[in-house]
Parts: structure tokens; sequence; C-alpha cells
């Protein structure tokens, strides 16, 4: 465990980067979509409505050099490719889950409100 006093309210603490990362809508969507197990490209795009390949190709790369999702090539012709969750990645499903219930839960409160302004 680190001794370092991370702070992500400083603007040079690297816990701030994490936070963004995570925070991150396309993160937040695919790890859901990941919950299910190991997932190909392909069914991740259709999972994820609205997310461009680019998108979806730079938030894997991201989750995978920060540590949340595995790329295990298959050698097969055409090759195979799958994105899993590994452990520090599953041990954010329940946060975001959370997130996401409490968006559901609280959408027609929310809707209501951006609809009687103005």
């Amino acid at each position: 465990m680190s001794t370092i006093p991370w702070d992500p309210y400083r603007l040079d603490c690297p816990s701030r980067r994490l936070l963004d990362r995570i925070g991150d809508r396309w993160t937040v969507l695919l790890v859901g979509a990941l919950d299910d197990g190991p997932q190909r490209f392909g069914a991740l795009a259709a999972r994820v409505g609205g997310i461009s390949q680019k998108m979806l190709t730079q938030t894997l790369r991201s989750l995978e050099r920060d540590g949340f999702v595995t790329r295990t090539v298959y050698p097969e012709i055409p090759p195979r490719v799958e994105y899993e969750l590994t452990p520090l990645g599953r041990s954010l499903q329940g946060p975001l889950r959370a997130l996401e219930e409490w968006a559901v839960a609280h959408m027609d409160e929310v809707w209501a409100n951006e609809h009687s302004a103005g």
C-alpha cells in the first residue's frame, strides 16, 4: 500500500487522472457491458450504443493500460480478440453499478427539472 497522500483535489495529483478515467461515461458503460464476462470488440460496440470505433478503441486501450481490462488474442484465423475485466476492473463494478442505479432511479426528477427550467 502506498504511503503517498493521494489528493484528487490537487491539480498535479495522479489520483485526479484516475477519477477522470473511472468517471468517464464510456468507462462506466464498458465496465457494465463487461459484467457478463469476456466480450469481443464488435459485441461491445453493439452493446454500448453511440460509441464510435475510435472511442471504443481508445477507451479499451486506456482501461487495459490502467489494469482494469485484459486483452486476449487467440491464434485463430481470423484472429479472435476478447476483452475481460481484471480483478481490479471487477472491483469497480459495484460502485459504478450503484451510480448507474442512482441515475435510473432519479432520471424522472432530473428530466422534469431540465424541462421545467427556462
